[in-house]
């Protein structure tokens, strides 16, 4: 049998095996095809763990992240004074490092704010659903 002959095998072969599948977890009795309960569920804390683990990240790489900064510019500068090419490639790394540490320093808080933010406004519409039921179970005692 010649290649294309047994690459044309493969391919039909192939094509007839072929179905759609789908990148997710077999549905079970809770999901949303199952009997109750919601499919994704988070408590506060958990999301207050996570958030509080963002903020550590970020406190921590800002640090970190930075403690080269001004000794690779020097060094950088020294360089290309003395007339050594890499002296400008040392700039560049410089730059960018930088711009990728902010880039990372923002996504951290922008995680840790978002979850922080998740976090009240849940808590806050808990309390609103909390409220109305009181009122309209009283108001149907008073009825």
């Amino acid at each position: 049998m010649s290649f294309d002959e047994e690459w044309a095998a493969e391919k039909a072969a192939a094509t007839d095996n072929a179905r759609m599948r789908l990148n997710q977890a077999t549905p079970s009795a809770g999901g949303p095809s199952g009997a109750g309960g919601a499919d994704l569920s988070v408590s506060s804390d958990e999301l207050g763990a996570v958030g509080g683990d963002a903020y550590a990240v970020r406190e921590r790489l800002a640090k970190d992240g930075d403690h080269a900064r001004q000794g690779t510019f020097d060094a950088a500068i020294a360089l290309t004074n003395g007339n050594f090419g890499s002296g400008s490639a040392l700039l560049t790394v410089h730059d960018r490092w930088n711009t990728q540490l902010r880039t990372l320093l923002d996504a951290c808080a922008q995680i840790s704010n978002h979850l922080d933010y998740s976090a009240a406004s849940h808590a806050k519409e808990e309390q609103d659903i909390a409220a109305s039921l009181s009122v309209a179970t009283i108001s149907r005692h008073f009825s």
